[in-house]
């Protein structure tokens, strides 16, 4: 393994939203090699914790109704209701090749705490981000929209301890050159030698 490649991988990962997607489709060959990624995160426990949902071709559609449905649903009832927001919620999941839910399930025994269960689903995030990267393809990680609704949990058939940790937009970016900046690691280091 060349380090130097893997540590420009982490260093060129970013974001990209699906406006900046073109019309092509992902293989799903990628799409399945994000998920073995995903699958070989850490995890206290090997309780695994991490479930996916993937929306492709027709699929978006069914899943751009389905949360612009429950958004309205909740929020009317709460006064929160505005048609932008649900005319956005049923059409850029449009704009992407594939979606995946993904969802962090408690291990039954919960023989860990939920915050372990979570921070290895972030860990699977990351794993697929890193490889949606090495093949230059772009994703977004969603936790807008229905994220946290208890509404959205039902419809996607998930227990009541159950998470939905986002949604993973994933297409091919029209440029995959974006620059970003972090401030020195240094001054996010204490480091105790004695």
């Amino acid at each position: 393994m060349n380090t130097n490649e893997f540590n420009d991988l982490i260093r060129s990962r970013r974001s990209v939203f699906p406006k900046d997607y073109t019309t092509e489709p992902v293989e799903d060959s990628i799409i399945h090699q994000m998920l073995e990624n995903a699958n070989w995160a850490p995890n206290h426990k090997l309780t695994e914790p991490w479930r996916f949902i993937v929306y492709a071709g027709d699929g978006l559609k069914q899943f751009a109704n389905l949360q612009a449905e429950i958004y309205k649903q909740v929020t009317q009832k709460d006064g929160s209701f505005k048609e932008e927001r649900y005319e956005n919620l049923k059409s850029k999941p449009l704009l992407s090749s594939h979606i995946i839910v993904i969802i962090m399930t408690r291990d039954e025994k919960q023989s860990v705490p939920e915050i372990e269960e979570a921070g290895a689903v972030f860990c699977a995030i990351q794993n697929m981000y890193l490889t949606a990267a090495a093949y230059k393809v772009g994703c977004y990680l969603s936790t807008g929209g229905i994220t946290y609704f208890d509404e959205a949990k039902t419809a996607f058939g998930l227990k009541s301890q159950d998470r939905i940790i986002g949604f993973l937009h994933i297409g091919m970016p029209r440029h995959y050159n974006q620059v970003s900046r972090r401030n020195p690691v240094a001054d996010k280091i204490r480091w105790i030698a004695k």
